[in-house]
C-alpha cells in the first residue's frame, strides 16, 4: 500500500473519531435542551408568587420566577444554538469523511492498476 494511501486512511480513521465526537457532544445537547424545555413548560404552569429555587452546582439558592424564567429561557436559546451548530459540524465531518474516501478508492484503484504495469507505472504517474 502506497504512503499517501496509509496517511488517507489515518485521516479517515481520525474523522470517524471525531465524528462519533461531535455526534456524542449534539446527543448530550439535544438531551439538555429537552430537559431544559420541559422545565420550561413546568414553570409555566407555576404561580409566581412561589417560592423557588435555582441549583448552583450543589447549592440551591433563592431565586423569583422572573429570573428562573429568564435565565430557563436563555439557556434555551443557547442549547438551541449549539444544537444547529453541532449539526452543522457533523454535516462538515461526513463531507470530509466521504470527499476522503472517495480520495482513497480513487488512489487506490489507479494504484491497483498501476502496479502490475512495472516500474514504468508509478514513474508515469510522478511525472
Amino acid at each position: 500500500m502506497p504512503p499517501e494511501a496509509q496517511e488517507k486512511i489515518e485521516e479517515l480513521q481520525d474523522l470517524q473519531e471525531t465524528a462519533q465526537q461531535v455526534a456524542q457532544q449534539k446527543e448530550q445537547a439535544k438531551t439538555a435542551l429537552n430537559e431544559s424545555k420541559t422545565a420550561l413548560d413546568a414553570l409555566e404552569d407555576v404561580d409566581e408568587d412561589a417560592g423557588m429555587y435555582r441549583e448552583i452546582g450543589e447549592v440551591l439558592v433563592e431565586t423569583d420566577y422572573e429570573s428562573a424564567y429568564d435565565d430557563l429561557e436563555n439557556k434555551v436559546d443557547s442549547l438551541e444554538v449549539r444544537v444547529e451548530q453541532l449539526e452543522k459540524q457533523e454535516e462538515r465531518v461526513q463531507e470530509q469523511f466521504d470527499d476522503l474516501q472517495g480520495e482513497l478508492q480513487q488512489m487506490l484503484q489507479g494504484g491497483a492498476g498501476g502496479g502490475p504495469m512495472g516500474p514504468g507505472g508509478p514513474g508515469a504517474g510522478g511525472a
